[in-house]
């Protein structure tokens, strides 16, 4: 899964955006590229995440592929919840902040049916994968 996101981010960078993101629809996940400002350096980190669409807000799971602890781009935006989301040759900026439990509780069922495997993250991981609703503020 690392591999795959790290051509998608090549394919994104390569074709300057034109390439790489694509819109959640008919109960299929979207991908996005989320910036985010490093809590340790300060520089703009962009990663590749699958989306779903909950209203104007996108929502993201923090799942880190099941591992244990909390993926870097999350901790930066609880470090600071301002970011961009890079999406069908716009940028949005975003607020995030992670879901409510009723929330969670209504997405979650979305997410696994899109994508199984958020399921099997979900299980192996001994953490709570938080789901992330960013909210769109305006093109950036």
């Amino acid at each position: 899964m690392r591999i795959g996101w790290a051509l998608h981010r090549g394919l994104f960078r390569v074709t300057g955006g034109r390439v790489g993101t694509e819109r959640a629809r008919d109960g299929r996940l979207g991908t996005l590229f989320i910036g985010t400002r490093s809590r340790k350096t300060g520089e703009i980190k962009r990663n590749p995440l699958f989306y779903l669409e909950d209203g104007m807000n996108l929502v993201v799971a923090a799942s880190n592929v099941g591992a244990d602890r909390d993926p870097g781009w999350w901790r930066n935006l609880q470090a600071d919840p301002h970011g961009t989301v890079d999406l069908a040759e716009q940028q949005l900026s975003v607020l995030a902040r992670r879901a409510t439990p009723a929330e969670a509780d209504r997405m979650w069922p979305r997410f696994i049916a899109a994508n199984s495997n958020f399921a099997i993250y979900r299980e192996q991981a001994t953490r709570d994968i938080p789901l992330v609703v960013l909210e769109v503020n305006e093109p950036g």
